[in-house]
């Protein structure tokens, strides 16, 4: 799947494809319909096999069964009185609520007219009556929107079978969003936004099979308001779910795989009178471009319908289709794609099937008509914008050693946790093809750069012969420990403190804290520990004078004993306040620490 440039799933019959799912890498419609021409092959096997299953069953004959109760009569007379008004409607391009009100009207028209003739029905049975006129109209209705556009060619907003309707989209509406849109086409409209975050914001897919993380995610909202509603809003349904997904097919593949930010589209549906999935698509373009993430190529989408009556040779293919359309037609079937192909689809057939000449055609007027609409996403913004906002963090990436992630990380991870803490910055970590791949965020630069500084202490090895800023971490009797990098502290001895003789530390006025500059002098090749120096970076007095330093035994030899009755003079104390003897030299100081 990796290789290939169409992931497609396809329900047809033995003659006709009744359903297509699935997204492509920028194919041709060409391409497309190859495919779904192979896939259909495929298939014919087995619904061969099914009904040769069904004959070996005695299944084979289909049973007739309607439990509905019908009037013939009231059809009849619902179908004289109300067609020619009905068509009439149809032909007025009404927009959407008064077309509804008008639609209404005459069914309510009639049912009035019914209740004064029939006065001897009591109330249940003319409540029976009009339950039955309201289904017999709702065909009427279908009947006369089809003819109207199968005989004259004109739609319900009066719009020809190819065209689109009126767009106007802009972008940073909404302040604070990293990057916002409105796109309106007619009466659908869609306030999408685009938030960029870190990797802490991805999304965890636990399957059955695998488990992975999604740096694109996209959820489309339908609150009942945008259709005029007024209900409580539940959870997630089939719409959400089955048009956000549709939509993200659409752009993901359209969003660079380096791309450091996780990002997140939310598309609200503010009014909706067909294709909103698809104007979810041309917004979250839109948004993802204001936001400044370096899309490949924009994205359109456009929904296409059809009208075909069983029996007959003469059908209409639909692009943009209303609601009405939609809910009164045969198909329902969507497209995204970029300027060079098709990037997802989706389609419903309502009808016996689709044959590949009604397919190609519409393959070819979705093709102009999403070209038409990404010209007006490109009016309104023509590249992604270069730099991103002031309110979007800011993300920097590096890699380290494989070895040096536990250190980054520290014991339960108190290092990362420390270094966070300290510089207000978000840092991750991940071990990726044998390296750590770091990711640093932080509002501001001064906050990643004091971030990055610490990382590259932690990973960075001390070389001998360098010069470091270090602190002051602890105070001992001879010296103190100075820590030069991030997890790497060395001995600072006293008498590399200064050229003159000290007693104490604390002369020297160092405290616990404190920055000073020391130079690595040796690196202890048994234990890997460091001798520091700070008097080496300060100038050497003219009136210094070198004391001499007893030589140290080799390995082995001992020190000469004292004559009997002689005593080894003791060391000297360093004052009345210090009990604890000097050391004799360095040597002796860190053989007795380590």
């Amino acid at each position: 799947m990796k290789e290939a440039d169409m992931d497609l799933m396809v329900g047809a019959t033995a003659d006709n494809i009744m359903m297509v799912e699935g997204e492509m890498k920028e194919v041709q419609e060409a391409d497309l319909l190859n495919a779904l021409k192979a896939a259909h092959a495929a298939i014919k096997p087995m619904c061969e096999l099914q009904n040769e299953l069904m004959k070996e069953l005695g299944t084979d004959k289909k049973r007739e069964y309607c439990h509905e109760v019908n009037d013939d009569e009231l059809k009849e007379q619902v179908k004289t009185e109300c067609y020619q008004k009905a068509y009439d409607v149809v032909k007025q391009a009404l927009e959407k609520h008064a077309r509804a009100e008008a639609f209404e009207a005459i069914i309510t028209e009639f049912k009035e007219k019914y209740a004064a003739a029939h006065t001897d029905l009591t109330e249940d049975e003319l409540e029976e009556k009009n339950t039955l006129a309201d289904k017999y109209y709702h065909d009427v209705e279908k009947d006369a929107m089809r003819r109207c556009i199968l005989d004259e060619g004109v739609r319900l907003d009066g719009r020809k079978t190819d065209e689109i309707r009126p767009i106007w989209c802009e972008v940073s509406p909404l302040p604070m969003p990293h990057g916002s849109s409105i796109f309106t086409r007619g009466e659908t409209q869609s306030l999408t936004t685009c938030t960029l975050g870190t990797k802490l914001d991805e999304k965890m897919v636990d399957g059955a099979l695998e488990k992975y993380y999604m740096k694109f995610l996209l959820h489309y909202n339908f609150p009942p308001f945008c259709t005029g509603e007024a209900k409580a809003q539940r959870g997630v349904g089939r719409r959400e779910i089955g048009h956000g997904h549709l939509a993200w097919r659409g752009l993901k593949g359209q969003i660079p795989e380096d791309f450091p930010y996780t990002v997140r589209v939310v598309s609200q549906i503010l009014e909706s009178n067909g294709s909103s999935s698809m104007a979810t698509v041309c917004a979250g373009t839109l948004a993802l471009m204001d936001a400044g993430v370096p899309m490949k190529k924009p994205v359109s989408g456009i929904a296409m319908g059809l009208i075909k009556n069983p029996g007959e040779d003469k059908y209409a293919v639909l692009s943009d289709i209303l609601g009405d359309e939609d809910h009164l037609g045969d198909m329902d079937f969507k497209t995204t794609g970029t300027k060079d192909g098709l990037t997802a689809t989706q389609m419903d057939i309502k009808c016996d099937g689709l044959s590949y000449e009604i397919l190609e055609k519409a393959l070819a007027q979705a093709k102009a008509g999403r070209e038409h609409i990404l010209g007006c996403i490109t009016n309104t913004i023509a590249e992604p914008r270069k730099e991103l906002k002031p309110q979007v963090p800011r993300i920097v990436e590096i890699e380290i050693p494989k070895e040096f992630i536990g250190a980054v990380i520290g014991p339960g991870g108190k290092i990362i946790q420390q270094m966070q803490e300290e510089t207000g910055a978000t840092i991750t970590i991940d071990e990726v093809d044998g390296v750590g791949k770091v990711q640093v965020s932080a509002p501001n630069k001064e906050s990643i750069d004091a971030a990055l500084s610490k990382i590259k202490g932690i990973v960075a090895i001390p070389e001998v012969g360098e010069v470091y800023e270090g602190t002051v971490r602890s105070i001992m009797p001879y010296g103190c420990f100075v820590e030069i990098l991030p997890g790497k502290d060395g001995l600072l001895h006293i008498s590399e403190i200064d050229w003159k003789r000290l007693e104490t530390v604390e002369e020297a006025g160092i405290k616990e804290g404190d920055k000073i500059t020391v130079k690595l002098l040796e690196i202890d090749p048994k234990t890997g520990k460091y001798k520091l120096s700070h008097r080496v970076l300060v100038e050497k007095p003219a009136d210094y004078v070198e004391r001499e330093r007893r030589p140290r035994p080799e390995r082995g030899e001992r020190r000469p004993r004292p004559e009997r009755g002689e005593r080894r003079p003791r060391p000297e104390r360093r004052n009345e306040n210090h009990e604890a003897h000097e050391p004799k030299d360095f040597n002796d100081s860190l053989d007795h620490e380590m």
